[in-house]
């Protein structure tokens, strides 16, 4: 019987909902007054558009976008040269975004948090596949490209 997983979309619900809860029930300290805090409107922009670029790019190599399933073809070009993850670091900034928009401090630290679990959970297990799968090809990618950015 296969295991379920919880994927990372599931994680950055949980995030956003966490967030939320922390933002009216301990908001600490105001960090971003309005009409800066607005400036979350962009981030949340630009992480959704990562998100969606990369999911293009693994469907035009039609490979799969699940962690821990076997990849067919590995995706170096486009958003995959700015960084080795960059649907993680999308799902990061529209947090960074939510907590802009929110202006208080402890929703940043939900942030911090999800970012240490897609570290752990996911990207960990995914490189050393990807190593295994793609070897010395893998290996020269990732010395040309950050982890994050």
């Amino acid at each position: 019987m296969k295991t379920k997983r919880i994927l990372p979309p599931t994680y950055l619900l949980l995030s956003i909902a966490t967030m939320v809860l922390l933002h009216f029930l301990l908001p600490v300290s105001k960090i971003t007054p309005y009409p800066w805090n607005l400036l979350g409107v962009l981030l949340l922009i630009i992480g959704g558009s990562l998100n969606l670029i990369a999911d293009a790019a693994f469907k035009r190599e039609q490979t799969t976008v699940k962690p821990f399933e076997k990849s067919t073809a590995l995706v170096v070009s486009g958003v995959f040269m700015i960084s080795r993850h960059p649907m993680y670091l999308g799902m990061v900034i529209i947090l960074l975004g939510i907590a802009m928009l929110m202006g208080t401090l402890t929703p940043l630290i939900v942030v911090l948090i999800f970012g240490i679990l897609m570290e752990f959970i996911f990207i960990k297990t995914e490189e050393r596949m990807l190593e295994e799968q793609f070897g010395e090809t893998w290996v020269a990618y990732k010395k040309k490209v950050r982890k994050w950015v």
